[in-house]
Order: structure tokens, then sequence, then C-alpha cells
């Protein structure tokens, strides 16, 4: 199919949603993932949920979660980094979202199973990311949906505002394809270690990425050097802590370290760096990401007593563990001597709460950094630690679309005939920060309205 109604570049949500709705508008439709078979699907193949607003309870959602409510979040959690416009779509358009997916035959977890605390905001998948992959590769397959495995696109070329050609590089080699409309749905680049570099420097050489190793954001370098309007921060990328033992691509999100507040963290050099306590929110991973990358070797530890260490949740590694503070820092490969000292500072300066307080109120006095709450004593052995790193999620570079999914050009307005959805136009609607399942609900909600739009277009 070198001439399909529409191309859809990309093999995760918003790719599937965008040709199972071109292809419902009755267009003929051709989807072309760079990954096998095997490993399709880019960064949902490790997501369990999707934010969605409702304004009455749901069997996947407790309680209510009105527009207004899901604006406040996200307008917090981005620092107002997001165009209002399409934010507000986003969150509307969300509202019928589970109805959609369970019509292509994904299943959601109820709430009334149990398994997993209840959401207002958020539901889960039954099975996971993989699964509703499946459902919706199975739905797409019987719609007639064309899908071509191990395909690259490696360059989308624009004249006047419109793609001519797609280049793509296929296992019996370079090959041009002639879509009358394409649908961009190929994540941003946190796979490309050379793109990393020129935004972070020797810092990027730190960084894990903890999905799929295909995004590579060659498109979207193609659309920005082409004249695409740039939205988000070139340098900005959604970090979390991760376990340094973790592979360099496709850890996922059992990877996450999770249980700083129940010890301190220190660098390379066994120096504290900050507020272990200050954030114990269930998002508290994500900000150490950020600040992990700017330690040296972008490395630190998560020290643990025996207390912390069964208060920790399961994790994918063990933790290193030793009876000694000296004898664990052998197994870090740190100055035993600073270790120790940085417990002994510690434990000196924590205080107990005031009278009636709040009982993780614990906290430090003369410390710095600080550590605000749960400041227990680090005294019983075993000693243990979780060594981090940096790990990558997505980055907050993306092209501008409207509110039909239409790729912007500098020149003004938007192209003729190319579309966008997921995360490459993402930063849209999350130039900085995240909220749990937000990525999905992006590619969903852009994915259906950008496939629809190009049938409409390609049909004329």
């Amino acid at each position: 199919m070198q001439r399909p109604d529409v191309l859809v570049i990309g093999g995760g949500t918003a790719a599937l949603c965008a040709a199972i709705s071109a292809r419902r508008t009755g267009a003929q439709v051709l989807l072309i993932e760079q990954a096998p078979s095997g490993l399709r699907g880019g960064n949902t193949r490790h997501s369990r949920n999707l934010r969605v607003m409702h304004e009455e309870p749901t069997a996947f959602s407790s309680d209510t979660y009105p527009e207004d409510d899901f604006w406040r979040d996200l307008w917090s959690a981005t620092g107002g980094a997001t165009d209002p416009g399409l934010a507000r779509l986003l969150i509307r358009r969300s509202s019928d979202v589970t109805d959609w997916l369970a019509d292509a035959g994904v299943h959601l977890q109820p709430t009334a199973g149990g398994v997993l605390p209840a959401s207002r905001k958020t539901a889960f998948f039954l099975g996971g990311g993989k699964t509703m992959l499946n459902a919706l590769y199975a739905r797409a397959g019987r719609l007639g949906v064309a899908i071509r495995y191990g395909c690259a696109a490696r360059e989308l070329l624009l004249q006047n505002a419109r793609v001519e050609q797609v280049k793509i590089q296929a296992e019996g080699g370079p090959q041009t394809l002639r879509p009358l409309t394409t649908v961009a749905c190929c994540g941003g680049a946190q796979a490309n270690r050379q793109w990393l570099r020129t935004q972070w420097g020797e810092a990027a050489e730190g960084f894990i990425n903890r999905g799929t190793p295909f995004a590579t954001g060659e498109v979207l370098a193609s659309l920005l050097q082409q004249g695409a309007v740039a939205v988000g921060d070139p340098r900005g990328a959604y970090l979390v802590a991760v376990d340094a033992r973790s592979p360099a691509d496709d850890g996922g999100i059992v990877t996450r370290v999770r249980c700083m507040p129940a010890g301190i963290v220190v660098d390379v050099e066994g120096r504290r760096f900050h507020d272990e306590g200050v954030d114990t929110a269930s998002t508290r991973y994500s900000a150490w990401g950020g600040l992990l990358a700017d330690r040296p070797r972008q490395t630190g530890y998560l020290i643990l007593d025996a207390r912390g260490l069964r208060a920790a949740p399961p994790s994918l590694y063990p933790p290193l563990t030793a009876r000694t503070l000296a004898d664990l820092a052998a197994q870090l490969e740190m100055d035993p001597d600073r270790l120790q000292a940085s417990v002994a500072t510690y434990n000196a300066a924590v205080r107990p709460p005031a009278e009636g307080a709040d009982p993780a109120d614990w906290h430090t006095i003369g410390l710095h950094p600080p550590k605000s709450r749960h400041a227990l004593t680090l005294i019983e052995p075993p000693f243990g630690a979780y060594p981090m790193r940096p790990g990558i999620t997505f980055t907050y570079q993306g092209i501008g679309v409207d509110a039909q999914a239409r790729v912007r050009i500098q020149a003004g307005g938007s192209a003729e005939n190319l579309f966008a959805a997921g995360m490459i136009m993402a930063p849209n609607i999350i130039g900085r920060g995240y909220l749990s399942g937000l990525a999905i609900t992006i590619g969903i909600v852009f994915g259906r309205i950008a496939g629809e739009e190009a049938a409409r277009h390609a049909l004329g």
C-alpha cells in the first residue's frame, strides 16, 4: 500500500486509536510500527491506567472527577505550562474514553474487585498496558487496518505545508510512501542518546531509558527542521528515580525506587543533598529523578536500616545489605567514614513531633538539608541501600497542533494533510510535570481526533 488514504506512524496507544478511528470513518489505513511485533506498542506496554473526567461514579473510578477538578490538577502539575484550549478539549473528550475502549475490546479493572486501591481520577487496565494493546491491535486487524512491523519512518517531506512523501526504512530497504494524509504518533526522543547529549551534556550518559528503545525522535526532528511549530522545552524530560541496576532500555514501571521517606539519600560521596521527607505523595520518585541528574555520576543511594527495609515496598532488585554501615559503604565503593558521618549527623539531629502532633512529624533540627518529616533514626542493623539513577520516561519537546490535531506551521496556519497525536504533541498539554495516567488519555483522545480528521480530509 504505497499510497494509503491515511498513513499512521507509530504503534502505541495514539497510533492504534488513530488507525481504528480513521478506518471506521471509511479510509484505507496503513500503520507502520518501527518495533518488531514482539516489542510493539511503545511506552504503552509499561502503562497501567488512564485519567478520565466523570461527573458520576463509574464501575472503574470511585466518586466523581469533574472537569474543573481535572483542570486544577493539570494546571498545578504543569505550573501553567499547558495550552488552555487543548487542555479543556482533552478533559472533555476524556469523558467517553472508557466506553470507547470497551467497544474496542479493552477491559478495565472494576473497583469492586478490590485488587487495586480505589481512585476517583484514574481507571486501571485489566491485565495492564500490554493487554490493552493486544485488544486494540486485534480490533484494528479485524477492521482491515494494514500493519507493517519493523518499518521506521525516517523523514517526512513537506512542500507548501503538505506532506508529499514519507521516507521509510523497511526490511526490504528504503522505500517511499505517498499517503493522502499522515498521522504522526511516534513519540519523543527519549531513546536517542545523541539528542539527550545535545541537551544535557555529559549528564545524559547517566540516564536510563525506562521505555521503548524505538523512541528516537527522527520524525519529530524532520518536522521541526521543515517549519513545524515547536512546543515545550528542548532540554526538558520527565525523570524519575529508578534502580541503577535497571536495563538501559525498557525496564518500565517496576524499576522505580519509592521509599525515600523511610531513610536518607546520599550521593556517591556519601553526602545528603535533599529533604527526604518533604514529599510523601505517590509521585515522590519523580522529584528525585531531576535531583539525581545533577549529582556526580547521576547516582545516589537510598540508605535504610532494618526498620526502613521492612517498610520498603517489594522491588524488582533486592537492596544491597550489610551488618554495618562501613561494610555497606564498601559494597557501594564509598568512603566508609563519610557515610558513617552522614548517618551519625542525621541521627543526632532527629527530634520527635510535638505532643499531640502527627506521629509522622519526626523531624531534624540544625541539619542541612533538613528532613522535615518521617525523620526516624537509622540505628537498627542490617543496613541496606538501593542504588539510583535518573530514569527518563519522555521528553518535553514536541510539535504544535490545533484543535483538529493538525500540525501547526511556523509560517502560519496548519498543515493541510498532516496530523499528530500522542507524545509527539503532548507538550502542548504537559509542558512540564505530569499526572498519573495522562499520557494514555492524551494518546486516546487526540488519536481519535487525528484519525477521524485525517480520514475526512483524505476522503474529501
